[in-house]
């Protein structure tokens, strides 16, 4: 009788404990959906606001190029505000309050270099292009990141890839094509052109960047958490807006902000504003990519990512009165299809990947966190 009951105690005891651990599943999942929501929604966001931003202080009379890199990355202080918040809540199991070693810190340093050189291509050519145009040219960086992460990282290049990167090009050529109809007010054919070289300039340089990365996680010797990417975008940030600074600096653009703000069309205290949330804008775009990743994958970071070139150039046409006319549809089109391309090979890659159900089942709950 004694040996029954203690069975029956023994079997409430397990069924409790069942119903806990699916319990806290139920509410780990909750968490990392409302997470997602929010990092998504500071994804699109970023990626929306920054180039009307960038366009529109060019369109209003700003003409400063090493500025207008500087403020993409000179928000870079608001990453204290989750390093710090982060670090008080790890202090209790890890008193340091860098994660960054020696080797990852000169790591970041360089790629803020490179970092800092792909902003000024792109505030130059934005300059000299409509937004729609540099946004669809920058679009072509998921091309020139397939490429190169062939020979940095070694990724494999499938059929989806090729054919992603094949239709990236012809939207290319496309707009090069349309370049009579497509110049902003006052602008030359050669500045288009010039633009339009340097804004591709940005997508390859960048493209190569993101592979470059990669490499650093791959061969870094400590565990890539979230507070660990933070750290690294504060010092990419802090090396790119230096460099920018320097060029600031040799440009005289210090001396001219305050008078290139009094002739500005919208007034000085518009400049400032758009100045502002240009460098906000950037990091809502680098908070919401790395956490997009964070909670959910980084092929869910790249479509949302994507998502955000045709919603720039309808917000193109209603906030900046740029014309949206057949070719630079045909290349629209060209581009979304060539993004799906990528991203559905990417899909049908990580479905072949995925462990079996029955093998998915015996993960702890602390793996399911992540």
């Amino acid at each position: 009788m004694e040996t029954e009951h203690q069975s029956h105690e023994e079997i409430k005891h397990s069924n409790n404990s069942n119903n806990t651990v699916m319990e806290t599943r139920r509410t780990i999942k909750m968490r990392r959906l409302v997470l997602l929501f929010i990092n998504i929604l500071f994804l699109l966001i970023g990626g929306t606001g920054g180039p009307l931003l960038i366009r529109s202080y060019f369109r209003h009379g700003g003409s400063r190029k090493w500025f207008s890199g500087f403020v993409q990355t000179a928000g870079f202080p608001f990453l204290l505000i989750p390093i710090l918040f982060s670090f008080l809540r790890r202090r209790r199991t890890n008193s340091r309050l860098f994660l960054l070693t020696p080797s990852l810190l000169c790591h970041c340093i360089v790629i803020g270099l490179i970092t800092g050189l792909d902003d000024y291509l792109y505030s130059y050519g934005v300059s000299f292009l409509p937004i729609s145009t540099a946004s669809l040219i920058i679009s072509m960086q998921l091309g020139f990141t397939a490429i190169f992460a062939f020979f940095i990282v070694k990724q494999k290049i499938n059929s989806s890839t090729v054919n992603a990167v094949v239709l990236l090009m012809f939207g290319s050529m496309v707009l090069a094509m349309h370049a009579n109809a497509d110049l902003p007010n006052g602008e030359s054919k050669a500045k288009y052109y010039f633009g339009f070289v340097l804004t591709l300039g940005a997508a390859i340089i960048y493209g190569m960047v993101l592979p470059l990365v990669e490499l650093i996680y791959i061969h870094a010797k400590q565990e890539v958490t979230y507070a660990l990417v933070l750290e690294m975008q504060f010092i990419i940030g802090f090396s790119a807006t230096i460099v920018c600074a320097i060029g600031m600096a040799l440009n005289q653009d210090f001396q001219a902000i305050s008078r290139e703000s009094e002739h500005y069309g919208l007034g000085v205290s518009k400049y400032y504003l758009v100045v502002f949330f240009t460098s906000v804008t950037g990091q809502f775009y680098f908070l919401g990519l790395v956490g997009t990743i964070k909670y959910s994958s980084a092929l869910l970071g790249g479509i949302i990512a994507a998502v955000c070139i045709p919603i720039t150039q309808i917000l193109a046409v209603f906030f900046v009165h740029e014309k949206f006319d057949g070719e630079k549809g045909v290349a629209l089109a060209l581009s979304l299809w060539g993004t799906t391309s990528y991203f559905y090979g990417k899909y049908k890659e990580n479905d072949k990947s995925k462990p079996s159900p029955r093998g998915s089942q015996l993960l702890p709950v602390s793996a399911v966190t992540g």
